[in-house]
């Protein structure tokens, strides 16, 4: 049985993904949502990988370079050893002012470590997702990978070692005082490539990452694990939109043998503010100004409708297609890229966009021009909540087939007026506050009227439901009732009961339009230990915490979901949910240690 033992690599720009042996089985260039050049995690067969093949008696570990996306694969029989490290560039230079160098390219940078270690290369790109012949041919200066039927793609890669030697496979020897690069580049380049120059770019990558990380803020407790989530959050991010994405691939599936594969390589508009507000507490305020900015782009006009998601370039129209070629993650079909859900209905996204502009505005100076443009938004998403909030939807958990009256969506709604309410309030505009306190008031009464079910004493999924739902964990995070109410004590407690399998939690248990839920959504746990910390729990709290970081990889990375029996990584990967709620939740114990240690 597999596990996503996978590391990433990224510069902002793309990401890859490096399995525990030293392999690269994913990477999509220029960006993020191109068409794969390796994939090999989606069909072991014709995906695509690079690889670096050593015989029996190497033991292989892998680790990070401490506070960077640096990773170092290693490689010893005792005798002969070497090390792999893998990185895309990232790094600042100047220019008049000060910009940041992050092109499509992958460095692969080997080390003599000890004796006389040996290897082998599998070097297999296969272009555009694999559905139509990529040729490798040996130029002068490098390797060229190209298609010539379809669309046209082409890949690059530089090495100081003998080309040849690289693609039929050739025993190579590290030699002390000798190191090694592969460069794998979407462009060819201008400037004549070295070892030197790689080195170069490894050194100034690993600048970067350390500089980045000594901005990140520390805590009390789990520094580790929260720096390890922050840098990969920072992967996840698409510097020249300031988009975020949900995941770096596609078609993970949510448990094995099942449909449940989605794309998620695009910009949740409620992933993408969770991360942000988590990225702005840890001291990561420019990611939020960068976000703010593509919601200012992709939400330009009054009357614009917000959609749920877009792609990281601003893209609108998400299709989506099946790649029938590909046999799926361990057999799992189908592969999909391009997301049908971009269409629906999701009225919670308003209250998670307005908590992250109430945030911006609360916390931080906003230039005239900006602050008005987001105060134009705020008062379009009241608006369209006024108009909406009495509606069905198809709820955080995207079902297909339903319009419900969600409690998450009410709640939400609820939300966005509330913090609408509190930016007026700021920028002491009192027309409004009166205006929409009202609107407030409304939602929230009909929320606690026909959301509560007297019965299991418990709010539950939706109006008239008696389906639990793991999202009505989050009714005291967003300020909708306080953690000392009967009523959410006695929701977190019945959700808890009905939602909690092996220490882990499902989103929902009724059956959807696939049938019923079999693994675990990881947020889901993270949201239970934060709602029993905050009902006084704390003890239980930090045994499921504890228990729960223990399931993540080799490398502390979460994937969107696990096996309830095996514990296996299941899902999309990394997941950016996963992985803002692990800091969320290691920031609540840290807070209450502080507290501690000032009485």
């Amino acid at each position: 049985m597999d596990n996503l033992n996978y590391g990433i690599v990224g510069n902002c720009r793309s990401a890859a993904l490096i399995s525990e042996k030293g392999s690269l089985e994913w990477l999509c260039l220029p960006v993020f949502d191109s068409a794969s050049v390796f994939a090999k995690l989606l069909d072991k067969d014709i995906g695509g990988s690079f690889e670096i093949i050593t015989d029996d008696s190497y033991t292989i570990s892998q680790k990070y370079l401490d506070k960077t996306n640096i990773l170092i694969t290693s490689f010893s029989n005792g005798a002969d050893s070497f090390e792999l490290l893998d990185f895309m560039p990232r790094y600042h230079y100047h220019n008049g002012r000060q910009q940041v160098y992050s092109p499509p390219d992958l460095i692969r940078y080997m080390k003599w470590k000890s004796g006389n270690p040996r290897f082998k290369i599998k070097y297999e790109p296969k272009l555009e997702y694999a559905e139509r012949k990529t040729i490798t041919e040996v130029r002068e200066h490098f390797v060229k990978s190209f298609t010539q039927s379809g669309a046209y793609d082409s890949l690059y890669l530089y090495t100081n070692i003998n080309k040849e030697r690289v693609l039929d496979g050739s025993e190579i020897e590290i030699e002390k005082d000798n190191d090694i690069y592969f460069l794998v580049s979407y462009n060819q380049k201008l400037l004549k490539q070295s070892v030197e120059r790689a080195y170069l770019k490894l050194q100034r990558t690993e600048v970067y990452w350390l500089n980045w990380s000594e901005d990140t803020h520390r805590f009390s407790s789990y520094n580790k694990e929260i720096l390890r989530s922050a840098l990969i959050l920072k992967l996840l991010s698409y510097d020249k939109t300031g988009a975020v994405l949900a995941a770096a691939t596609t078609s993970l599936p949510e448990t094995i043998g099942e449909i449940r594969n989605w794309d998620y390589r695009f910009c949740w508009l409620r992933d993408a503010s969770m991360v942000i507000k988590i990225m702005t507490k840890i001291g990561h305020w420019k990611s939020a100004e960068r976000f703010l900015n593509f919601i200012i782009d992709v939400v330009s006009d009054k009357d614009e409708k917000i959609q749920i998601m877009y792609g990281i370039k601003r893209e609108k129209n998400l299709r989506e297609r099946i790649l029938t070629h590909f046999s799926g993650y361990e057999n799992s079909e189908p592969v999909r890229i391009g997301n049908a859900a971009y269409k629906q209905k999701q009225h919670d996204i308003y209250g998670i966009l307005m908590d992250v502009i109430y945030q911006q505005f609360s916390l931080f100076e906003v230039s005239l021009q900006n602050s008005e443009e987001l105060w134009t938004i705020t008062r379009s998403i009241v608006r369209i909540v006024r108009k909406n909030w009495r509606k069905p939807d198809r709820g955080i958990w995207e079902i297909r087939h339903d319009h419900r009256h969600f409690i998450f969506s009410k709640l939400l709604c609820w939300v966005a007026v509330d913090r609408a309410v509190k930016v007026a309030e700021l920028i002491k505009n009192q027309h409004y506050v009166k205006k929409w306190s009202g609107l407030r008031e409304t939602i929230k009464e009909d929320i606690l009227k026909k959301g509560w079910n007297e019965e299991l004493q418990s709010f539950t999924q939706a109006y008239g439901s008696d389906d639990f739902d793991a999202s009505t964990l989050l009714m005291e995070t967003y300020g909708f009732i306080d953690a000392s109410d009967p009523r959410y004590i006695s929701t977190v407690k019945a959700t808890q009961r009905e939602l909690s399998r092996n220490g882990l939690m499902y989103r929902y248990k009724n059956r959807d339009d696939f049938g019923l839920p079999s693994s675990s959504f990881t947020i889901c746990t993270f949201w239970l230990i934060q709602a029993l910390h905050r009902i006084g729990e704390k003890n239980e709290a930090r045994k499921l915490f504890d228990e729960l970081l223990s399931y993540s990889n080799h490398l502390g990375i979460f994937s969107e979901d696990i096996d309830f029996d095996s514990k296996r990584l299941l899902g999309n990967f990394p997941q950016a949910y996963s992985h803002l709620a692990l800091i969320e939740t290691a920031m609540l114990f840290s807070e209450d240690i502080e507290l501690k240690s000032k009485f």
